[in-house]
């Protein structure tokens, strides 16, 4: 929901309805009164449909004349889902458009997890059979092994009974002592190299299962060690796993086969490819969330292998999908659960849409409702455009006449009443150094402050006299030379302190400082004696009159 700070803000560059209210609004039928006079029911600025009188007069906004409406006519409607611009203010407000098209949608992921070896390649030796180590091969952790590698020399008496038993026997009887040999850890290799085996020789050779690197060592050589006990634990790590959590906004674009760079901080500079593998079936609910593993090559480069079991990384998913329909995000105004996005219809109008979104990709997103290909969608400007649909709406919602109640100042009229007053002391200050180039520049961005004002106060009917004259004075023309400079700001300034000095009491009074010339007629020509301007609040004085000539004559007014 947009506060009034930033409606009124907005309405400071935006200048509301025009074509679409003109060329729709007025219904072509009135009533003749008896005589052939038709009865006027009021007048109405068709700039700014709120505005309305029951005299003839101008639009306290932008000084157009304000157009009779007649009984039977229906008036300007401030419609909510419409919005004019003029082509000045088209360019004011820097609108841009681009066409709704079908499109790839393409997404960058960023995701955190930690490298892993593969369960599929870990194994745990543990001892088949009671008995001793007698001696070790491999006594350190970290240790690179290979397939069949002779981990330790084993004495186990039943181990050795059961090999005995195998050279004696022969046929049926030595097939059941093989099977059993198997049971004790003996591989198919080691059993028939046993009738070469020397009948002293009191040990068996523990073999690695597979390559890799032993990542745990429980024993020691002369330890006993009983059936089932852990001996050694061997990791594969010419691959690893990299798994990171997917959460669930995530999951519609997560699939197998897409490709991650994966990086870590122990390696910078290198970045490591792999693609999905496995997606975790069982999600979480408690973090909304579910596993998902990329496989990664490791290499082994100088004695050891580049990725380390349980390194933090980072990675990058690459996400993509077929062309859809698809807009800048940029286009898209998110207001709660409501999506919004202006498009333009031509001549300056803008139209609101409600629309409905798919997967959001890094630059565009998905249009599941709401628009069709090559709608021109507002891409610059639309936050503007919105806030003057958002004002159309809460002035159209009442059709009755703008009250005349008088509220005290919010604080968004407060803070474009600020912006104003630095317009006015800009000008002011540049007169006060004599600075005719300074006031030329100063007097160019006075029309937009000034407008700025007028829509913060229009609901103000106690200011509405002020409000037009001070919109009769806007334009600060391009002067020749100082004295037909002041020759203008004395025009503006008194219109403006007029307007503000009012509101300079009140519960929320308005922080300006103004100041009086006694002989401003002896500065600028056919002037009134006195002459008043203003300055920043806690300002020193600064005669905009004089300049360097009497820079400090004057008095403050107080409020």
């Amino acid at each position: 929901m947009k506060t009034p700070a930033i409606i009124l803000l907005t309405l400071a560059i935006a200048v509301p309805v025009t074509w679409f209210a003109t060329q729709h609004s007025i219904a072509p039928q009135a009533t003749v009164a008896p005589g052939g006079a038709r009865k006027i029911l009021y007048y109405q600025s068709a700039m700014h449909p709120w505005v309305k009188s029951d005299k003839p007069g101008r639009c306290t906004i932008c000084g157009m004349q304000l157009t009779p409406v007649y009984e039977g006519e229906k008036g300007f409607e401030a419609g909510g889902d419409m919005v004019s611009l003029s082509e000045s203010m088209v360019k004011v407000l820097h609108v841009q458009t681009t066409g709704a098209k079908r499109q790839p949608l393409t997404k960058t992921l960023n995701v955190a997890g930690m490298i892993d070896d593969n369960t599929k390649r870990h194994r745990l030796i543990s001892a088949y059979v009671a008995g001793r180590v007698q001696k070790l091969h491999v006594n350190f952790i970290g240790a690179e092994v290979a397939e069949g590698q002779a981990l330790a020399d084993y004495y186990s008496p039943a181990l050795l009974q059961a090999e005995r038993e195998y050279r004696l026997l022969s046929g049926e009887m030595q097939k059941n002592v093989a099977f059993r040999l198997i049971q004790m850890g003996l591989t198919a290799a080691q059993i028939e190299a046993l009738p070469e085996k020397s009948g002293d020789k009191i040990t068996t050779e523990i073999l690695s299962p597979v390559g890799g690197t032993v990542v745990a060592q429980n024993v020691y050589e002369g330890q006993y060690v009983q059936e089932g006990e852990k001996l050694f634990e061997i990791g594969d790590f010419s691959t690893m796993w990299f798994q990171f959590l997917a959460y669930e906004q995530d999951l519609p674009w997560i699939k197998l086969g897409l490709k991650v760079d994966i990086r870590t901080p122990s390696l910078p500079g290198r970045t490591f490819t792999g693609s999905i593998t496995f997606i975790d079936p069982n999600f979480d609910e408690a973090t909304r969330s579910t596993k998902v593993r990329v496989e990664l090559d490791n290499p082994f480069v100088e004695g050891r292998r580049l990725l380390l079991h349980r390194l933090y990384a980072d990675g990058l998913v690459h996400l993509d999908e077929p062309e859809v329909l698809a807009i800048p995000r940029s286009t898209v105004i998110q207001t709660g659960a409501e999506a919004v996005a202006y498009v333009d219809e031509g001549e300056g109008v803008y139209s609101r849409r409600v629309v409905k979104l798919g997967r959001r990709g890094d630059e565009v997103v998905e249009v599941l409702a709401g628009l069709k290909e090559g709608d021109k969608v507002v891409t610059n400007g639309n936050l503007l455009i919105d806030g003057q649909a958002e004002m159309n709406r809460s002035f159209s919602a009442s059709p009755e006449m703008p009250t005349k109640a008088i509220s005290a100042l919010t604080e968004a009229q407060v803070q474009v009443i600020k912006g104003f007053i630095k317009s006015a002391d800009a000008i002011a200050a540049a007169l006060a150094k004599d600075d005719l180039a300074a006031f030329n520049k100063a007097g160019m961005q006075l029309m937009p402050a000034t407008e700025a004002l007028a829509v913060a106060l229009a609901a103000r009917p106690d200011l509405a006299d002020a409000l037009k004259k001070l919109n009769d004075v806007r334009y600060i023309n391009v002067a020749a030379d100082i004295a037909a400079a002041r020759q203008e700001f004395l025009s503006f300034s008194t219109a403006a302190v007029a307007l503000l000095e009012p509101l300079r009491k009140g519960e929320k009074p308005v922080e300006v400082e103004v100041f009086e010339c006694p002989m401003v007629n002896k500065a600028v020509p056919d002037a009134p004696k006195k002459g008043r301007w203003l300055q920043l609040a806690g300002s020193e004085i600064r005669n905009p009159y004089f300049g360097a000539e009497m820079l400090d004559c004057g008095a403050k007014v107080k409020p």
